[in-house]
């Protein structure tokens, strides 16, 4: 008996130092209490609430930061309205220039994945590559000024005073982006009367005799405010796949005035001038398929005043009727012509758009 009670105390013995079951039970504890400089584990309770917890903090955070940010936003609105001006256009310019960035990327990625050209794209995204890549030309002057050290007071200054020349589109305050607009349109119309005249001074020296009237009596009636047809325009195509009115071809001076109607640079020697012109002037190709295919039905009043604009006519004043109207005349021209006849799309640019603002004075 006193064998079999010693055998029994056995383990208890074991489990503590001292005799007795209270002993062996503080020693089970013992071992689920962390040893010394050991951290004790954690329920997975306790992370969800610090999660919890942090992510509440940060919602607070950013709650009071809004609510400061809309007393400021009010203050300068009622103490400085017109600084109030810049400064909710600088905002949202800024936020508008960073879903465009994201856009763009979403876009490059998709051509890349699925080997598309540019020419394959739908409209809408072929016209956003387009005018990002101009933004980012635009931009690359003031970027420059930037580089040197302290140069960012400079900057400022020069945007300020000079927005028009060096503040891309999303920095322009709704009264500037009309006011620029027709700013551009004036530069862009003082070329239309080179235009016509360098047209009809080549025309004089054209093989084809009946053609080449045709071509006289359609600079004429321009030059005297009469609206050309589009059925006039195509009917003389011929005259512009080779010398002396091909794209290749034409006078320097015939060539800078177009440039000026597109809204590219002419302090570039002749080669890289025709060059620009004409890789222009396919892309507006381009863009008048894509446009075709989508169907005018499915643009905008913005996105149809855009494409008149790019295309020479000034849609800032007119509605959407007027601008569907002349789209499609020139949708009819556009994309018959082949790529060979890219300096009758340039000059029809000019005939189109100009007699149409003076039909309408």
């Amino acid at each position: 008996m006193a064998l079999s009670r010693a055998g029994c105390r056995g383990p208890l013995w074991r489990l503590g130092p001292g005799p007795g079951p209270a002993a062996g039970l503080s020693r089970s504890r013992g071992l689920l209490e962390p040893r010394p400089g050991r951290a004790a584990p954690r329920s997975p309770g306790c992370c969800l609430s610090t999660k919890a917890g942090s992510r509440s903090v940060l919602a607070a955070l950013v709650s009071k930061a809004k609510r400061i940010n809309g007393r400021y936003e009010r203050f300068l609105e009622r103490t400085f309205p017109r600084f109030y001006v810049l400064y909710a256009t600088f905002t949202k310019g800024i936020q508008a220039l960073f879903l465009e960035v994201k856009e763009i990327r979403k876009i490059k990625s998709k051509m890349s994945h699925q080997r598309l050209s540019v020419q394959q794209l739908p409209y809408r995204e072929m016209e956003r590559l387009r005018q990002f890549r101009r933004d980012v030309i635009k931009a690359i002057p003031i970027g420059v000024i930037a580089i040197p050290p302290f140069a960012n007071f400079l900057v400022i200054v020069l945007m300020y005073f000079f927005p028009r020349q060096l503040l891309i589109r999303y920095f322009w305050t709704p009264n500037q982006q009309v006011e620029f607009l027709d700013a551009y349109d004036a530069i862009r119309r003082d070329s239309y009367p080179d235009v016509v005249e360098s047209l009809a001074l080549a025309a004089r020296s054209l093989p084809e005799p009946q053609l080449q009237k045709r071509l006289q009596e359609l600079c004429a009636e321009v030059q005297r405010g009469s609206q050309p047809r589009v059925a006039e325009l195509y009917a003389v195509r011929s005259l512009f796949s080779g010398s002396p009115l091909g794209l290749n071809k034409l006078q320097v001076s015939h060539v800078k005035a177009l440039s000026q109607v597109l809204f590219l640079t002419t302090h570039l020697p002749a080669f890289f001038l025709r060059h620009r012109l004409r890789s222009h002037v396919l892309e507006i190709r381009h863009l008048d398929r894509a446009m075709l295919r989508l169907g005018l039905g499915q643009l905008s009043e913005e996105e149809l005043k855009a494409a008149c604009y790019l295309r020479g006519l000034n849609s800032t004043h007119l509605g959407m009727s007027e601008c569907r109207a002349w789209l499609e005349q020139w949708l009819g021209l556009s994309c018959k012509l082949q790529a060979s006849e890219a300096s009758l799309l340039a000059n029809s640019m000019v005939l189109l758009s100009l007699n149409y603002v003076r039909a309408k004075e």
